[in-house]
């Protein structure tokens, strides 16, 4: 592994007037970068951070921590005389219905140049496949998504806590989705079976049109959260939810690659960044692939089948 000596950071801000609004700490190392954003601003939300493409390793009401690899989230390098620059984009997505505007900083660190370093030929594409085995895990939270749930049982019409996850292990940051998931009162499928639909056209949350289903806040990128309202299906019976779980490389949504939710009087929302909520147009038609796709963006995705349950759906007393 290559070992750079480190010789000073760099903070330049492409907005500095807001600066006054937050403070940044950079730690660059020879391998790994970590950034812990500090923000005062009350109406932010620190979840909406992005260091290049990447999410937030870890973030609270007021903080964002990037702790990262120096080769990951789409830094770009620079070779000037004897240093070599790292740079990158801390961005604010926000969202329409915010006070604060997105904003763009750029973040640099500076390395001594080793006397016997030469620029590769080429630079190496990270995919998400072949680097490793990935885990898959679907299973019921309790009220607050902070711990597995107590009981499989659940009022009819309260909120059911999902979480869906993959362990990335060797692999770079991946994004996890729900690209389809069904109930029904068989923990296989039959082609007699009856089906309920909750998502469908990958990656619509459908059921969040007539109920309060809705996914949640991401904590990071690996995890997506469902709130899924208990629904009037196979009462007396035993209730399988059988879903499909997708983990791609995060660099860039589409209307084929997303999680959407309907939002009563707004209309259908993009989880990951409402402001390119119109790639859930599709959800009230057919969400297609606008381009014919490539060997290598089927290779971007790894599919997993997995089926929670049985829960029971109980009438209110």
């Amino acid at each position: 592994m290559m070992v750079f000596f480190w010789q000073c950071v760099l903070f330049l801000s492409l907005a500095s007037a807001l600066l006054v609004h937050a403070d940044m700490k950079l730690d660059c190392r020879p391998d790994t970068v970590t950034l812990v954003w500090t923000e005062n601003r009350s109406q932010a939300d620190t979840s909406l951070f992005r260091l290049g493409n990447c999410f937030p390793t870890s973030f609270s009401p007021r903080r964002a921590v990037f702790s990262v690899d120096v080769n990951n989230c789409n830094f770009k390098r620079l070779v000037t005389g004897s240093h070599l620059l790292y740079t990158n984009d801390l961005t604010y997505i926000s969202s329409p219905d915010s006070n604060i505007l997105p904003s763009t900083h750029l973040v640099v660190c500076e390395y001594e140049r080793p006397k016997d370093w030469y620029p590769m030929m080429y630079y190496p594409v990270f995919n998400t496949y072949g680097e490793g085995d990935l885990e898959f895990h679907i299973g019921l939270m309790n009220a607050d998504f902070s711990g597995p749930a107590t009981s499989t049982s659940f009022p009819l019409g309260s909120l059911i806590p999902i979480m869906a996850s993959v362990v990335q292990k060797s692999h770079q940051p991946l994004l996890l989705l729900l690209e389809e998931c069904i109930a029904t009162s068989t923990p296989e499928l039959h082609p007699k079976s009856s089906i309920y639909p909750i998502i469908t056209n990958k990656g619509c949350l459908v059921d969040s049109k007539i109920s309060r289903s809705k996914f949640e806040p991401r904590q990071t990128s690996s995890e997506i959260h469902l709130s899924l309202q208990a629904l009037r299906f196979a009462h007396g019976e035993e209730v399988f939810i059988h879903c499909s779980l997708v983990a791609w490389d995060p660099v860039g949504l589409t209307n084929t690659r997303k999680a959407c939710y309907y939002v009563k009087d707004h209309g259908w929302k993009l989880l990951d960044n409402s402001t390119y909520s119109n790639l859930c147009d599709c959800c009230e038609s057919s969400c297609t692939s606008r381009r014919v796709r490539s060997i290598r963006s089927e290779k971007h995705g790894i599919v997993q089948k997995a089926v929670l349950g049985p829960l029971t759906i109980t009438m209110n007393s």
